[in-house]
């Protein structure tokens, strides 16, 4: 028991004053009150107020002591926290104010207040250096990167980078990173630096900020690095880029030597000396030299550093040779390039060229008109230069090139002078000067040309006159072959016509031409012609083609002829258009009083004594067989109706008509130049009454 009293006082006491104290916190608790923490953005103005303070009152506020630290950035006022200067989320993020508050009773509170400073952007971006230097290689692949810059800004935002350069040969990786990547295939021999500039933004790019933005820039220098990837090139050479390489192009090299003597020292050559460059002009590899053939049966030799060809004896023989020289670099014997050497051996020439004149005159007058030599006005000028290393030739070198010097507006063709180019009056001293080619001997001579203008006589005809009247005449002779033309269409059109009465003519004229008794022909029979108003056909009548002569039709009148009867009767013979008066006079009258019947015709005619000739389409006049027309059907039954005719009547007919008798017309064989003949006899074979008649086909 004794032993638990002091415990029980001892706990007893404690608890008593807890009890005190925690009465005591309360009524402390209650006499101010303040925020846990304020957000207060930085950049503001002095005195700006951070925070209020909750005071009870007979209550003050101070800060905690010790005294307030001098650079304390607030100070109260009242119960007021007031910003004593700029604050700077950069120098400081967070402030703690303690403070304490005092009751008239000597109740005291000791309070916190924490001050969060928000960032504000007021600071732009910073690049570590101002300007950067990078080497890329010209065969570094597309978006290979080279380097990256980036900037740093003390308010932490995020930036926005832009590139931009001279050539568009790099790009950025994206626009928040400044990595630098190459765009597209670099060249050495284009572009060895290329200047970048890089810009930092903290705000986007694509779209305006509502804020303050701040940017910054760097200056990058690429140098771009040559690549070994050229071989030699041979001077001179000619540069042609193909599929974007870049390749030069040498011709080749000449020389000459002389028959059985040695050159001394280095070869001349054209284009001279031999020597080459390392392609890649950023490496410029040093080159060494080779034949690549030999040295020509140990003629020659070259030197391994310069490429000089030298002679290690004399030539003996007249030949062209040719040699082969490799060019490749030392370190990298993989480059390599290789180029014809032509050498002619040729014998040594004695004699240099020489003028036949030391001074040529002459005078010109157009451009492309040859100069004349006005000693003789009547010949041009002839300029010529002759080599004693010729004599076979008359002097005459085929080698020598003739050069004017002293103006360009004058040439010389096979010796001949011209000018190119439009010169006023003048007299030009020049010279000219003969060279072979073959071995570079030359000859100088004076040469003076006196430039004069044509002048054109009074009432003559200038060039302008002449090209007019050319002019003239040319559209003369093209309406003198419209109307040609013309004509020869309108005869073509007349053609059938005409030739229709050429061949009448030819056959009437032909009658009676035919010589030799009857032969056996062929008959035939025409069944082609259906109309016999039809007055087209040669030979046919009617009253649109005109009458055709028949057998015992008076003659007409000239004047009342139409134009086709006019050929016929033009071409008939004598005998054919008069009456035969030794034969049977008196029937003549009695033939003349009857109706007139034609022998050509395109139909059969069924009228009694209508006798008529037509013809078979398709007859071959080249057969030269006669056409035998044989009285038909038509003609028996009038024969038979003849018989039946009283005997008296029959005997007067006989009478009136003694040579009425059915006859037949044979086609004899003929000339063909001069038409077929054409016989009409009666069917008895009496020769000694046919009547023969000429009729144009």
């Amino acid at each position: 028991m004794d032993g638990l009293c002091p415990h029980f006082t001892m706990r007893t006491f404690f608890s008593v004053l807890l009890l005190i104290v925690l009465q005591t916190s309360t009524e402390a608790q209650s006499i101010c009150s303040v925020p846990e923490s304020v957000n207060f953005a930085e950049n503001n103005m002095v005195d700006d107020t951070v925070a209020t303070i909750t005071l009870q009152p007979n209550v003050t506020v101070n800060f905690k002591p010790p005294p307030a630290n001098p650079n304390n950035p607030f100070k109260l006022d009242g119960n007021q926290l007031i910003a004593a200067r700029v604050l700077d989320f950069e120098t400081a993020e967070t402030h703690v104010v303690e403070l304490t508050c005092t009751a008239t009773t000597g109740l005291t509170l000791n309070v916190i207040i924490i001050v969060i400073v928000t960032n504000e952007n007021d600071n732009p971006p910073v690049f570590a250096q101002s300007a950067y230097s990078i080497n890329v290689d010209e065969l570094s692949p597309v978006d290979k990167s080279v380097g990256r810059f980036t900037a740093t800004d003390l308010d932490g935002t995020p930036l926005y980078y832009n590139l931009t350069s001279e050539l568009n040969a790099f790009k950025l990786r994206s626009a928040t990173n400044p990595d630098i990547l190459v765009k597209t295939p670099l060249d050495y021999d284009k572009v060895k630096n290329v200047q970048l500039m890089l810009y930092a933004q903290d705000t986007p790019l694509e779209s305006p900020s509502p804020g303050p933005s701040f940017t910054a820039s760097a200056t990058i220098m690429v140098t771009i690095l040559d690549v070994d990837t050229r071989p030699p090139w041979f001077q001179p050479c000619t540069e042609h880029e193909v599929g974007g390489a870049l390749i030069c192009q040498n011709s080749g090299y000449t020389g000459r030597v002389n028959l059985n003597e040695q050159e001394i020292g280095a070869l001349p050559l054209k284009p001279g000396p031999l020597y080459a460059i390392d392609g890649d002009s950023g490496i410029n590899e040093e080159i060494t030299y080779s034949f690549l053939n030999g040295d020509a049966g140990g003629l020659f030799q070259i030197n391994p550093n310069t490429g000089n060809i030298s002679m290690l004896k004399p030539a003996d023989v007249l030949e062209t040779i040719s040699l082969t020289v490799l060019a490749a670099q030392k370190k990298n014997s993989y480059q390599f390039a290789s180029t014809p050497v032509t050498i002619s051996v040729q014998v040594k020439s004695l004699h240099p060229p020489r003028f036949q004149r030391s001074q040529y005159e002459g005078v010109v007058t157009a451009v492309g008109e040859m100069a004349v030599d006005p000693k003789n006005k009547d010949e041009p000028l002839k300029i010529l230069a002759t080599d004693d290393d010729y004599v076979v030739t008359g002097g005459l070198n085929p080698y020598i090139s003739y050069d004017i010097i002293g103006s360009s507006d004058f040439s010389i063709i096979d010796g001949y002078l011209f000018m190119t180019k439009d010169l006023p009056e003048e007299t030009l001293s020049l010279q000219v000067v003969a060279k072979d080619m073959t071995n570079d001997d030359s000859v100088t001579a004076q040469l003076s040309v006196e430039v004069k203008s044509v002048i054109i006589p009074s009432g003559g005809y200038g060039p302008t006159d002449m090209a007019v009247l050319g002019a003239t005449l040319g559209v003369l002779l093209f309406i003198c072959l419209v109307v040609i033309g013309v004509l020869i269409f309108n005869i073509r059109r007349g053609k059938a016509d005409w030739r229709k009465i050429y061949e009448t003519s030819m056959f009437r004229s032909s009658l009676g031409q035919g010589s030799g008794g009857q032969k056996e022909g062929i008959q035939y029979t025409n069944d082609a012609f259906q109309k016999d108003e039809d007055g087209d056909s040669t030979g046919s009548g009617g009253p649109e083609g005109g009458s055709v002569m028949a057998v015992g039709e008076p003659q007409k009148a000239a004047g009342n002829f139409t134009p086709f009867e006019a050929v016929m009767t033009s071409s008939v013979p004598l005998h054919a258009l008069l009456n035969d008066n030794t034969s049977q006079a008196g029937s003549d009258k009695a033939d003349s009083e009857k109706e007139v019947k034609p022998i050509l015709t395109k139909e059969r005619r069924m009228d009694e004594g209508y006798k008529s000739v037509w013809f078979k389409e398709d007859i071959d006049p080249d057969a030269k067989e006669e056409v035998v027309i044989i009285p038909d059907s038509r003609e028996s039954d009038s024969e038979e109706e003849d018989e039946e005719q009283p005997s008296s009547s029959k005997e007067e007919d006989e009478d009136d008509n003694p040579q009425k008798k059915t006859q037949r017309v044979i086609f004899n064989d003929a000339d063909m130049d001069s038409g077929l003949g054409v016989k009409m006899e009666d069917p008895e074979g009496d020769s000694d009454g046919d009547e023969m008649l000429t009729a144009d086909l």
